[in-house]
């Protein structure tokens, strides 16, 4: 499924994939206020139609705020407690702050790569 933006001029663009029977969202754009409910109702989407195991691809974020981060959070929460596998990966610094700010890049499963959460959802 591929969402492009979400004709109120925000420019947020989410695509997945299925990837070693992972569904893979690569997130490109501002994840703030003007994009909250379309990155919602996409994360419950997928989640619905491919299951709890989830990457999210952030490595085209240009900015996001702690609304997002909250989806974000609320999204690992959803799928760890029903048993799933979830990790972040692009995640850039610069352009997602606020997980440092917050505290939450020291507890969030952050790899640099694709293959770097795949091989740790192999070790789990």
């Amino acid at each position: 499924m591929t969402v492009s933006n979400n004709g109120d001029g925000s420019a947020l663009a989410l695509a997945s994939a299925t990837v070693s029977g992972v569904n893979v969202i690569r997130v490109t754009g501002l994840l703030d206020a003007t994009t909250r409910d379309q990155f919602a109702d996409y994360l419950a989407a997928e989640a619905a139609e491919h299951g709890i195991d989830m990457v999210l691809d952030l490595g085209g974020v240009t900015f996001m705020d702690s609304r997002a981060l909250g989806l974000i959070v609320h999204q690992w929460q959803v799928s760890t407690q029903a048993g799933g596998r979830f990790a972040l990966i692009g995640v850039e610094y610069a352009k997602t702050k606020v997980m440092w700010i917050t505290g939450l890049a020291q507890r969030l499963p952050l790899y640099d790569t694709l293959d770097d959460a795949l091989a740790a959802f192999e070790r789990s």
